[in-house]
């Protein structure tokens, strides 16, 4: 190899390196990601729920093994480099990695896709809200509109009822005092 680099010829093994180096660390990140995935189970379980959670564990666990794991992945990629040249092994290195993104990457963005919306969205909900607001407000404002008018309606029937037995004489032109006396009772008693 030493002798290739020397002749001018080495940028194929160069690159032929840094591929290898960008499949370990993806493998890296995945395992990384696997024993994350394996942490969630722990023993923490309520004793009656036990068995369905180890039997989904076990699911998991299934799903996630490929029936290429008894060999390795160095053994793979040595005999993918050596067997179809520079070509053959970037095809390949470009088919694991786009395997594994979508294996690992596909829930992520449908969650993105449900969280993220529109700005358009945003400013119909936006106007949603503040269409909802306002009319609660006009709402309120209605309802203490009517109460105020029930409440000056009732204030000026009892001053009129006041007024009335107030104003009443005597035969004689004199303010009949029975009236105001019982009209002072009366509020008396409501107050107490």
């Amino acid at each position: 190899s030493l002798s290739l680099v020397l002749s001018g010829r080495g940028f194929a093994f160069r690159r032929k390196q840094k591929i290898q180096r960008q499949y370990r660390k993806l493998l890296k990140k995945r395992r990384q990601v696997h024993s994350q995935q394996d942490n969630q189970f722990t023993d923490t379980y309520p004793e009656h729920l036990k068995h369905l959670y180890l039997a989904e564990e076990e699911k998991l666990k299934k799903r996630r093994r490929t029936p290429d794991d008894s060999v390795s992945s160095e053994e793979k990629l040595n005999k993918a480099a050596d067997g179809c040249g520079v070509y053959g092994y970037v095809c390949l290195m470009i088919i694991t990695v786009s395997r594994t993104c979508t294996f690992s990457s596909r829930p992520v963005v449908t969650q993105e896709k449900f969280k993220n919306k529109t700005s358009n969205q945003k400013a119909k909900e936006e106007y949603e809200k503040i269409k909802a607001e306002h009319a609660r407000r006009k709402e309120e404002a209605e309802k203490r509109k009517q109460q105020r008018e029930e409440a000056q309606r009732l204030y000026k029937q009892k001053k009129m009822e006041a007024y009335k037995m107030l104003s009443k004489k005597t035969k004689k032109g004199q303010p009949n005092l029975n009236l105001q006396v019982e009209l002072l009772l009366q509020k008396i008693q409501q107050n107490t």
